[in-house]
């Protein structure tokens, strides 16, 4: 049960609603409740599926599948994720507002890669690792559905909170978004880098 616990809490941690409401603000502002709740209850359903698939496939998902090594992964997802970070520190909501695409494609765009990133197929994979089957499907059901009940409950709260006190809102919004963007430039250079030790450390076993 610690594990089962321990597992869902990595993933709440890195998918993050109270930081999650800040790249999606732009559509907190635009869209109403009922369409909000909807567009965001489908990205967490295919965000779901992803994050389900390789906590079931684990490594084999790279190794097998994919003929790549998970240490790749991390790599390359830490440089992606650096550079989200980099851009999100420099230009704010406008780096996501790139990243999401036409309005058409809004659900797919919020579940990658704003559900779906390096960090939280990282902790799907660890969860698949620990977890029996069953229970790493529920682990990533509870963590990423229960992120997207917050994110809504934060945009009731938004647009009651707006009206009243719209400076403290964006007050929120900045020092939120200045966060994040240090968050996302730390779990991405700890992905470089675990990534770099284990390339490091097959290759010095190589020469031994």
């Amino acid at each position: 049960m610690n594990d089962f616990i321990n597992s869902i809490a990595l993933l709440l941690i890195l998918l993050n609603p109270f930081l999650l409401i800040v790249y999606l603000m732009e559509l907190v502002q635009d869209l109403d409740l009922k369409l909000f709740s909807s567009v965001l209850i489908r990205g967490g359903l295919i965000a779901s599926v992803i994050h389900i698939t390789f906590a079931l496939l684990g490594d084999a998902a790279f190794s097998k599948y994919l003929r790549a090594e998970f240490a790749s992964f991390q790599i390359f997802g830490g440089i992606v994720f650096l550079i989200v970070g980099i851009n999100f520190m420099l230009k704010g909501n406008m780096a996501i507002e790139a990243l999401r695409g036409p309005p058409e494609h809004i659900a797919g765009s919020i579940a990658m890669p704003i559900l779906v990133g390096p960090a939280t197929v990282s902790a799907s994979v660890m969860m698949g690792k620990t977890l029996s089957r069953p229970m790493a499907v529920l682990g990533v059901l509870v963590a990423v559905m229960g992120t997207v009940l917050v994110v809504i409950s934060l945009k009731v709260l938004h647009d009651w909170v707006k009206p009243r006190h719209e400076g403290l809102v964006q007050r929120y919004i900045e020092i939120a978004g200045r966060v994040t963007a240090l968050i996302v430039g730390i779990f991405a250079v700890e992905m470089i880098m675990q990534g770099t030790t284990v390339w490091v450390e097959r290759i010095l076993a190589a020469v031994g």
